[in-house]
């Protein structure tokens, strides 16, 4: 990674540079055009009004005055390219043919001409060449030419500080980069480390929160992440073990009952009768936990997949009352309503998991209620909820398994719950079914010692959407 930023600086380092240095030059070299072109056509003014063959010493003296402060050398050439006068006096050009491209250009055309070429010595020479007309007339031309190798210095002395200067940054760059390689490179190894380990199942691991604010917001992402999937692993170790354990028991029962049918010399049918009966009994109960895993499975497998439809909901508690009112005759006791004046418009609402979710409470209350004891449902509308409250007179629960009743396959009396063909998934199911539809479910204690479940439900109708 440092290496990329070295080569992306030295990059950018280089077209700045090559772009600083065409403006510089383009500018040195334009400024010094123009120069040469504003004293060649001043002298092309002075000379203009004498002969070329009668250039006498006041003309001369101009000249020198128009390049003085300049290494220009002034040249005037007639219109057969003899050269008639020339600043430096200890020249032997005068008389002489002197042809050049800027005065071929400028004699060919009457229009002021400027080349630039390198001498034998390696010197940029730049000259400029500007007519001498007399009525329509070429009669001549000026001719200035100088070295710009103080511009070419200048040039180079600024290549050279800015390749030092592109050093220099590379350097700190480099340096900088080696920072964030630290910085960030290591965590971002370990965040890779850590994701391995999780791969493998190994949730123990944890990022180490170090660097900046990303990284550690990062880190502590991944730690949480750690922590849900243990606790999701353990979870489903638990509920494999559980599972297991709820399955083994009835089928190992099952088996005892064949063998014991099976062992025996001669049964006579009484015995058979009980035995098919204890089968039956057992065979009912494994339905009943592997019905309640389907239904578990079916939500954790479609997640907030509810279908909400309208629902009395006033007359699907009735229904509910009337399919468990034998369940609770036979152990003569008393379920029934608490809301005979509660009316409320349809809800929104998945009918068949919130059927199961209050059915599951009311049928365990039933299950776990004395003989002649009470179950009672009430209903308590609010202004955006709806509240189902389920009461008896049972035993209770203790506070401290209130907050584990709605695990799966928890129960508070084992034995007791064998009995009544408790599965342990009832209550898990109906949390599920309530926690889906955005509301919630607690239990309190009641006043006649037994206990209340209470389902909080928000209270979504039609016209509530439509609004």
């Amino acid at each position: 990674m440092m290496g990329t930023y070295v080569a992306v600086i030295l990059i950018a380092m280089t077209l700045l540079s090559v772009y600083i240095l065409g403006i510089l030059t383009g500018n040195l070299y334009d400024s010094e055009k123009v120069s040469l072109f504003a004293k060649a056509n001043i002298i092309s003014d002075a000379v203009s009004a004498s002969p070329l063959d009668k250039i006498d010493a006041n003309v001369t003296f101009n000249i020198g005055q128009i390049l003085s402060g300049s290494n220009m050398r002034g040249i005037i050439v007639r219109p057969d390219y003899r050269v008639c006068f020339d600043t430096n006096r200890d020249s032997d050009l005068i008389g002489k043919v002197i042809m050049r491209e800027a005065i071929n250009k400028c004699m060919s055309n009457g229009e002021q001409a400027l080349a630039i070429n390198k001498g034998n010595d390696d010197i940029t020479m730049m000259s400029a060449a500007v007519p001498l007309i007399s009525g329509d007339k070429i009669v001549g031309a000026v001719y200035l030419v100088e070295s710009v190798s103080a511009i070419d210095a200048t040039i180079q002395n600024v290549k050279h500080n800015m390749i030092l200067f592109a050093v220099i940054i590379s350097i700190l760059v480099g340096m900088l980069s080696l920072g964030l390689s630290l910085m960030t490179t290591a965590p971002i190894d370990d965040f890779i480390v850590v994701s391995k380990e999780f791969s493998k199942g190994n949730f123990n691991v944890k990022a180490k929160e170090k660097g900046c604010s990303e990284l550690v917001e990062m880190a502590k992402a991944l730690n949480y992440m750690s922590s849900e999937l243990d606790n999701f692993e353990q979870n489903r170790r638990k509920f494999v073990s559980d599972v297991s354990h709820e399955l083994k028991t009835p089928l190992a029962t099952i088996k005892l009952i064949c063998d014991s049918i099976v062992t025996t010399d001669d049964p006579n049918p009484e015995m058979i009768q009980e035995f098919l009966s204890d089968l039956s009994n057992e065979v009912d109960r494994l339905t009943r936990i592997v019905e309640r895993l389907l239904t578990l499975t079916k939500m954790d497998a479609n997640g907030n997949d509810v279908k909400p439809t309208p629902v009395d909901f006033v007359v699907m508690l009735n229904a509910i009352i009337r399919k468990l009112t034998p369940n609770a005759e036979a152990k003569n006791i008393v379920l029934y309503s608490d809301y005979p004046e509660v009316t409320l418009r349809p809800m929104l609402l998945d009918y068949d998991k919130i059927w199961e979710a209050i059915y599951n409470i009311v049928d365990n209350a039933i299950k776990y209620t004395p003989e002649g004891g009470f179950v009672k449902l009430g209903l308590e509308p609010g202004t955006n909820t709806v509240s189902v409250r389920v009461e008896d007179n049972g035993p209770g629960i203790p506070d401290e398994e209130k907050e584990h009743i709605f695990e799966r396959f928890y129960r508070l009396d084992d034995s007791r719950a064998r009995d009544t063909g408790g599965t342990g998934l009832g209550l898990a199911i109906a949390r599920e079914a309530v926690v889906l539809h955005g509301g919630n479910i607690h239990v309190e204690d009641s006043k006649d010692g037994g206990s209340v479940f209470v389902i909080t439900l928000p209270y979504r109708t039609d016209e509530a959407v439509g609004a």
